[in-house]
């Protein structure tokens, strides 16, 4: 039976991350099977560790949410790596990993328990149309003079982002979970004072899937970040808070170095065992 793991990830604390499952040498498993078992999980994403098919990867990732397959996540990505890691993996670059996804070759870079991918480039960017904005303030419940400005920021799940007035904007949200409509992947960032722990809180709305949010969301750090750094918004270099209205001390450090944005977070692994798929 494969190897199973459960990491939790963007925190140094289990139950304070996000938590992705993480099946083990899963080559002999069908895209059915897969998808069938991230249903059963219920996780935000759940990911399969394959043998890498490109030359410099170091392993081969697929990632299932309970929905669909994603060609790209961050947190998963994180918690994967780490998985791996402790499993007996050994990369083929001293402090540096190279995945292979749908999305391409992700560099990770390892530096004691905490981990950072390079932000992948974003598919689609530039403002939102009117009428896509007209949805989302109404779902978003939003009042007069709360959005900032609004761009698409998709790297792969299709994220649409807000910048709201400050965190504490960001934190009152009540959305409408059924007024979305196709517009299933949303994120919302507001900034701190000056002088605060953390820059920015972020919230991740994914109506579709769970309870509706995302605890800790590296995709979205990682669109947000190419959208806010070049534009002035945030420093090159910050770190985020995100699911603190689910419970969670989720804490992404965002960094742009040598023209890459890198994202990255601690990881704790929680479960480990086998799983009979």
């Amino acid at each position: 039976m494969p190897l199973f793991s459960q990491v939790d990830v963007f925190t140094n604390e289990l139950l304070f991350g996000n938590p992705v499952a993480v099946v083990h040498d899963a080559d002999g498993i069908s895209t059915d099977r897969m998808a069938a078992f991230a249903r059963w999980t219920n996780l935000s994403e759940t990911t399969f560790l394959l043998p890498p098919t490109e030359p410099g990867a170091d392993y081969r990732l697929r990632i299932f949410t309970p929905v669909r397959e994603l060609p790209f996540a961050g947190h998963p990505t994180l918690g994967t790596a780490r998985a791996w890691l402790a499993a007996g993996g050994r990369a083929a670059r001293e402090g540096e990993l190279v995945q292979q996804c749908a999305a391409g070759l992700v560099r990770i870079r390892q530096a004691g328990d905490r981990l950072a991918f390079a932000a992948p480039p974003v598919l689609r960017a530039g403002p939102v149309n009117a009428a896509d904005l007209a949805v989302l303030v109404r779902a978003l419940r939003l009042e007069p003079g709360d959005l900032v400005d609004a761009r698409w920021a998709d790297n792969g799940p299709g994220w649409v982002a807000l910048l709201l007035r400050d965190a504490d904007t960001v934190l009152r949200l009540e959305p409408d979970r059924g007024a979305f409509g196709e517009l299933d992947k949303v994120g919302v960032v507001g900034p701190y004072p000056p002088a605060s722990e953390v820059a920015f809180e972020v919230r991740a709305f994914v109506p579709r899937v769970g309870l509706g949010e995302d605890p800790v969301t590296g995709s979205l750090n990682a669109s947000v970040a190419q959208w806010l750094i070049p534009a002035g918004i945030a420093p090159a270099r910050y770190t985020a808070a995100q699911g603190t209205r689910l419970g969670r001390r989720g804490r992404v450090h965002v960094e742009q170095r040598d023209g890459d944005i890198w994202v990255g977070g601690d990881t704790v692994v929680g479960v480990t065992g086998t799983v009979a798929l």
